[in-house]
Protein backbone atom coordinates (compact mmCIF):
# COMPACT_ATOMS: atom_id res chain seq x y z
CA UNK A 1 0.00 0.00 0.00
CA UNK A 2 2.23 2.81 -0.77
CA UNK A 3 -0.45 5.43 -0.21
CA UNK A 4 -0.15 4.31 3.19
CA UNK A 5 3.47 4.93 3.49
CA UNK A 6 3.44 7.78 1.67
CA UNK A 7 0.83 9.45 4.37
CA UNK A 8 3.06 8.34 7.19
CA UNK A 9 6.09 9.75 5.40
CA UNK A 10 4.33 13.57 4.93
CA UNK A 11 2.77 13.10 8.67
CA UNK A 12 6.53 12.79 10.50
CA UNK A 13 7.77 15.42 8.09
CA UNK A 14 4.97 17.87 8.89
CA UNK A 15 5.07 17.21 12.48
CA UNK A 16 9.39 17.23 12.15
CA UNK A 17 9.01 14.02 13.78
CA UNK A 18 12.22 11.92 13.94
CA UNK A 19 13.72 9.23 15.94
CA UNK A 20 15.58 10.40 18.97
CA UNK A 21 15.61 6.62 20.93
CA UNK A 22 19.25 5.61 21.90
CA UNK A 23 20.01 2.63 20.94
CA UNK A 24 23.77 2.04 22.47
CA UNK A 25 25.98 2.37 25.14
CA UNK A 26 28.27 4.78 22.59
CA UNK A 27 25.01 7.04 22.15
CA UNK A 28 24.04 6.76 25.76
CA UNK A 29 27.33 7.78 26.66
CA UNK A 30 27.40 11.17 24.22
CA UNK A 31 24.16 12.27 26.59
CA UNK A 32 25.60 11.18 29.64
CA UNK A 33 29.59 11.22 29.76
CA UNK A 34 31.47 8.71 31.16
CA UNK A 35 31.44 7.46 34.49
CA UNK A 36 33.77 8.45 36.91
CA UNK A 37 37.04 6.57 37.40
CA UNK A 38 36.75 3.86 40.05
CA UNK A 39 33.31 4.33 41.31
CA UNK A 40 32.61 1.18 40.41
CA UNK A 41 34.77 -0.36 43.29
CA UNK A 42 32.16 0.53 45.67
CA UNK A 43 30.12 -2.39 44.51
CA UNK A 44 30.94 -5.58 46.00
CA UNK A 45 29.59 -9.20 46.07
CA UNK A 46 28.80 -9.75 50.09
CA UNK A 47 27.12 -7.71 52.53
CA UNK A 48 30.05 -6.07 54.36
CA UNK A 49 29.25 -3.92 57.95
CA UNK A 50 28.50 -0.97 56.38
CA UNK A 51 25.42 -2.43 54.49
CA UNK A 52 25.03 -4.69 57.33
CA UNK A 53 24.33 -1.99 59.80
CA UNK A 54 21.74 -0.09 57.31
CA UNK A 55 19.81 -3.43 56.25
CA UNK A 56 19.14 -3.72 60.28
CA UNK A 57 17.29 -0.53 60.16
CA UNK A 58 15.62 -0.87 57.20
CA UNK A 59 11.77 -1.17 57.66
CA UNK A 60 10.85 -1.65 53.73
CA UNK A 61 12.50 -2.80 50.87
CA UNK A 62 11.43 -3.14 46.90
CA UNK A 63 12.12 -6.23 45.37
CA UNK A 64 12.20 -6.93 42.00
CA UNK A 65 11.86 -10.12 39.85
CA UNK A 66 10.94 -11.15 36.62
CA UNK A 67 9.71 -14.00 34.69
CA UNK A 68 11.27 -16.12 32.08
CA UNK A 69 10.41 -13.65 29.34
CA UNK A 70 11.98 -10.99 31.39
CA UNK A 71 8.55 -8.96 32.13
CA UNK A 72 9.12 -7.21 35.53
CA UNK A 73 7.95 -6.61 38.63
CA UNK A 74 8.75 -4.56 41.38
CA UNK A 75 6.86 -5.25 44.54
CA UNK A 76 6.99 -3.07 48.12
CA UNK A 77 7.68 -5.10 51.33
CA UNK A 78 8.13 -3.73 55.06
CA UNK A 79 8.05 -4.48 58.53
CA UNK A 80 9.49 -3.34 61.60
CA UNK A 81 13.44 -2.26 61.00
CA UNK A 82 15.56 -4.93 60.15
CA UNK A 83 12.87 -7.45 59.19
CA UNK A 84 15.47 -8.79 56.63
CA UNK A 85 17.64 -10.98 58.31
CA UNK A 86 21.71 -11.53 56.99
CA UNK A 87 21.96 -15.47 57.55
CA UNK A 88 26.18 -14.50 56.58
CA UNK A 89 27.53 -11.97 53.95
CA UNK A 90 26.04 -13.47 51.53
CA UNK A 91 22.74 -14.29 52.02
CA UNK A 92 19.61 -12.51 52.79
CA UNK A 93 16.31 -13.65 54.50
CA UNK A 94 13.12 -11.79 53.52
CA UNK A 95 10.02 -13.41 55.60
CA UNK A 96 6.49 -13.10 53.22
CA UNK A 97 3.67 -12.13 55.29
CA UNK A 98 -0.01 -12.09 54.44
CA UNK A 99 -0.81 -10.43 51.03
CA UNK A 100 -3.51 -11.11 48.33
CA UNK A 101 -2.01 -14.34 46.96
CA UNK A 102 -1.32 -13.02 43.61
CA UNK A 103 2.03 -13.72 44.06
CA UNK A 104 3.60 -12.49 41.43
CA UNK A 105 7.29 -11.72 42.69
CA UNK A 106 7.03 -15.56 44.13
CA UNK A 107 5.72 -16.95 40.72
CA UNK A 108 8.46 -15.03 39.33
CA UNK A 109 11.51 -16.16 41.18
CA UNK A 110 10.08 -20.01 40.10
CA UNK A 111 10.70 -19.65 36.44
CA UNK A 112 13.66 -16.95 36.70
CA UNK A 113 15.79 -16.84 39.89
CA UNK A 114 17.18 -13.23 39.38
CA UNK A 115 16.48 -10.64 41.86
CA UNK A 116 17.15 -6.70 42.48
CA UNK A 117 16.78 -5.28 46.27
CA UNK A 118 16.33 -1.80 47.07
CA UNK A 119 16.74 -0.96 51.02
CA UNK A 120 15.51 2.63 52.24
CA UNK A 121 15.57 3.95 55.21
CA UNK A 122 13.00 6.89 56.58
CA UNK A 123 15.06 10.07 56.31
CA UNK A 124 18.02 9.19 55.15
CA UNK A 125 18.60 9.99 51.10
CA UNK A 126 20.96 7.19 50.43
CA UNK A 127 19.66 3.61 49.21
CA UNK A 128 21.12 0.04 49.29
CA UNK A 129 20.76 -2.22 46.07
CA UNK A 130 21.16 -5.61 46.16
CA UNK A 131 21.31 -8.42 43.13
CA UNK A 132 21.52 -11.69 42.94
CA UNK A 133 20.04 -14.54 42.71
CA UNK A 134 16.74 -16.23 45.09
CA UNK A 135 14.42 -19.09 46.25
CA UNK A 136 11.37 -19.94 48.09
CA UNK A 137 11.50 -21.91 51.18
CA UNK A 138 8.76 -23.11 54.11
CA UNK A 139 11.80 -24.34 56.20
CA UNK A 140 9.56 -24.29 59.80
CA UNK A 141 12.81 -23.17 61.74
CA UNK A 142 12.82 -20.01 59.44
CA UNK A 143 9.46 -19.09 59.49
CA UNK A 144 9.26 -18.73 63.22
CA UNK A 145 12.49 -17.32 63.75
CA UNK A 146 11.18 -14.59 61.43
CA UNK A 147 8.23 -14.78 62.68
CA UNK A 148 6.18 -10.96 63.41
CA UNK A 149 2.68 -10.08 65.57
CA UNK A 150 3.08 -13.40 66.93
CA UNK A 151 2.83 -14.99 63.27
CA UNK A 152 5.21 -16.98 61.37
CA UNK A 153 6.09 -16.02 58.21
CA UNK A 154 4.02 -17.83 55.54
CA UNK A 155 7.55 -18.65 53.38
CA UNK A 156 10.91 -16.68 53.48
CA UNK A 157 12.54 -15.77 49.76
CA UNK A 158 16.55 -16.63 50.45
CA UNK A 159 18.66 -14.54 48.54
CA UNK A 160 22.41 -15.27 47.56
CA UNK A 161 23.57 -12.20 47.05
CA UNK A 162 25.83 -11.21 43.93
CA UNK A 163 26.13 -8.23 44.00
CA UNK A 164 25.76 -4.85 46.98
CA UNK A 165 26.25 -1.43 46.62
CA UNK A 166 25.11 2.26 48.16
CA UNK A 167 22.94 4.42 45.99
CA UNK A 168 23.50 8.31 46.40
CA UNK A 169 21.04 10.70 47.87
CA UNK A 170 20.27 12.59 44.36
CA UNK A 171 16.83 10.90 44.03
CA UNK A 172 15.50 11.36 47.16
CA UNK A 173 17.18 15.10 47.76
CA UNK A 174 14.87 16.03 44.37
CA UNK A 175 11.72 14.51 45.10
CA UNK A 176 11.84 16.28 48.69
CA UNK A 177 10.37 12.14 49.67
CA UNK A 178 11.46 12.66 53.32
CA UNK A 179 9.98 16.16 53.99
CA UNK A 180 6.46 16.22 55.48
CA UNK A 181 6.03 20.14 54.88
CA UNK A 182 6.29 19.04 50.68
CA UNK A 183 3.98 16.03 50.96
CA UNK A 184 0.50 17.65 50.05
CA UNK A 185 -2.75 15.83 51.14
CA UNK A 186 -2.66 12.14 51.57
CA UNK A 187 -3.91 10.50 48.40
CA UNK A 188 -7.00 8.33 48.43
CA UNK A 189 -6.94 5.27 46.81
CA UNK A 190 -10.14 2.90 46.63
CA UNK A 191 -10.18 -0.59 45.20
CA UNK A 192 -13.91 -0.55 45.73
CA UNK A 193 -14.27 2.58 42.97
CA UNK A 194 -12.06 1.02 40.67
CA UNK A 195 -13.44 -2.38 40.48
CA UNK A 196 -16.93 -0.94 40.22
CA UNK A 197 -15.59 0.93 37.93
CA UNK A 198 -14.56 -1.61 35.42
CA UNK A 199 -17.40 -4.30 36.72
CA UNK A 200 -20.26 -1.48 36.25
CA UNK A 201 -21.72 -2.27 39.73
CA UNK A 202 -23.31 -0.30 42.19
CA UNK A 203 -21.27 2.19 44.98
CA UNK A 204 -22.20 0.24 47.80
CA UNK A 205 -20.23 -2.98 46.29
CA UNK A 206 -17.48 0.05 46.37
CA UNK A 207 -18.12 0.70 49.94
CA UNK A 208 -17.91 -3.24 50.54
CA UNK A 209 -14.85 -3.78 49.36
CA UNK A 210 -13.15 -0.57 50.87
CA UNK A 211 -14.17 -1.45 53.98
CA UNK A 212 -13.24 -5.32 53.98
CA UNK A 213 -9.78 -4.26 53.27
CA UNK A 214 -9.47 -1.68 55.86
CA UNK A 215 -10.27 -4.25 58.35
CA UNK A 216 -7.40 -6.16 56.38
CA UNK A 217 -5.42 -3.69 57.03
CA UNK A 218 -6.06 -3.88 60.39
CA UNK A 219 -6.47 -7.45 60.96
CA UNK A 220 -3.85 -9.24 58.88
CA UNK A 221 -0.59 -7.78 58.79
Amino acid sequence: MPGRVGLCTDFQEIKGMSDFTIKNVAQMREVIGESFPGLEEKNMDHVDHFARDFISKSPFIVLSTSDESGRMDASPKGDAPGFVELADERTLLIPDRFGNKLAYGHRNILANSRIGLLFMIPNTSETLRVNGKAELTRDPELLERLQARNQPALLVIRVFVEECFFHCGKAMIRSNLWKPENWGEKHRVSFGEMYAERKKVDSSVAAQIDASIKLDYKERL
